[in-house]
């Protein structure tokens, strides 16, 4: 029964069936070419404000995601291919059906309609849209309203209300973790490494930061213009030039560009899926990334006697990552996990150590460099689930490498 459809801003329109909760949604509809992951998708901040087309076949969720992924951050509306119908894997507890209305979550479904909006995205650019799904409404006022619509106060919106600490058995250190929308895979990470990870309110100041003297601070992802965020890249400027170590992705990697003079630009497509090609320019070596982002950094506006372009995308040539000359900080723009989509949060990280020369090591190398990937050896079973399950390629060596290159940098000395 065809009882839901999708509106764009230029009148195109696409009818198929709801799927999820009823009512209307409104957003900036983008597309997500990631095979897996789709769990992550449905519950990642990265997306407020907008509409998913995801254009790969979506199978079941499973129990062990529903209970880790980004729970309780707003998410975005969807549009799916296909859903299957009957659950397959043994460790689900709902369908998917029931995940998307438990989480609220306004969607259409239709096999034919995916390609076609893929197509009309990549050649027009994003555009407004709305999901309207089992209510009547008038597509002329709809059609005004969706052209009006502008993604506001997203990082406000996704930022938790109030410092939270986290802290393994063992904790060996202390991490600032900015929320700007960040993933819960970032989180267990740090965890695991042996950090003690204190999520900061987006809100947060540079001396409120500082006073709680951690060893090191991340930036994380988040959704909408960075440019938007002025108080935030204020205080990332002070946070800057204070000397603490700073490892910065995604919208973290933009807003410090920001701060340190840079400009950006809206991509005409975005980035969102697990089969980017970065280049690290440093080695020449290329690597496939997981990435989700609507805006990018011009290369052209990075200062030169501050930073360097240590990155590149090899789709368009746009900024992936920068290194800064003087200072224990780096960005990347992709996500610097182990493995992209579903499977990101079973991949394990490799410990390096330390190299200078036995003595105790800087904070730059015991704290930065433990966001360095890898991917263990396959077992004979994981190479026979995944020649069933295609999974996308990872991201792990470019995450180390970028970490390993960041050791090279010297702080600054204390004025």
């Amino acid at each position: 029964m065809m009882d839901a459809y999708l509106l764009l801003a230029d009148g195109t329109k696409f009818t198929g069936r709801g799927c999820g909760a009823g009512g209307i949604a409104i957003g900036e509809v983008v597309f997500c070419t990631g095979m897996t992951g789709y769990q992550e998708v449905l519950t990642d901040p990265s997306f407020y404000g907008q509409i998913v087309g995801m254009t790969y076949l979506c199978r079941e969720i499973t129990a062990s995601t529903v209970s880790t992924w980004n729970q309780g951050k707003p998410g975005p509306r969807v549009s799916l291919r296909a859903m299957a119908k009957e659950p397959s894997n043994f460790r689900q507890d709902r369908s998917l059906q029931a995940f998307l209305k438990a989480q609220n979550i306004i969607g259409l479904e239709g096999d034919r309609h995916l390609p076609v909006l893929t197509r009309l995205l990549r050649e027009n650019g994003v555009m407004n849209g709305a999901i309207c799904h089992g209510v009547e409404a008038d597509e002329g006022a709809l059609l005004a309203e969706i052209r009006s619509y502008r993604i506001t106060d997203a990082v406000l919106s996704v930022t938790v209300g109030a410092q939270e600490c986290h802290r393994p058995e063992n904790p060996r250190f202390r991490v600032g973790l900015f929320d700007y929308g960040f993933k819960e895979s970032i989180r267990r990470s740090l965890l695991k490494r042996g950090c003690e990870v204190t999520v900061l309110p987006a809100h947060t100041t540079a001396r409120e930061a500082k006073a709680l003297g951690f060893d090191g601070l991340m930036l994380s992802g988040g959704p909408g213009d960075p440019a938007d965020n002025d108080f935030v890249i204020a205080e990332a400027k002070q946070l800057f030039l204070s000397g603490t170590p700073i490892f910065a992705i995604c919208l973290g990697h933009q807003i410090l560009s920001l701060a340190t003079g840079a400009k950006r630009e809206k991509l005409k497509y975005g980035h969102h899926g697990a089969n980017h090609p970065v280049k690290d320019l440093a080695t020449g070596r290329s690597y496939i990334t997981s990435q989700n982002h609507g805006y990018a950094i011009l290369a052209d506006s990075i200062p030169e006697n501050l930073a360097a372009l240590s990155h590149i995308n090899l789709n368009d040539q746009s900024v992936e990552g920068i290194r800064y000359r003087d200072y224990p900080v780096f960005t990347v723009q992709f996500h610097p996990r182990g493995l992209a989509g579903a499977t990101g949060h079973r991949r394990s990280l490799r410990r390096i150590h330390p190299v200078d020369g036995g003595g105790a090591p800087c904070l730059k190398d015991r704290i930065l460099r433990r966001f360095s990937f890898s991917v263990p050896a396959r077992s004979s079973s994981d190479r026979r689930r995944n020649s069933i399950m295609p999974v996308c390629n990872v991201a792990g060596p470019c995450g180390k490498r970028a970490l390993k290159s960041f050791s090279s940098i010297q702080t600054p000395p204390p004025s």
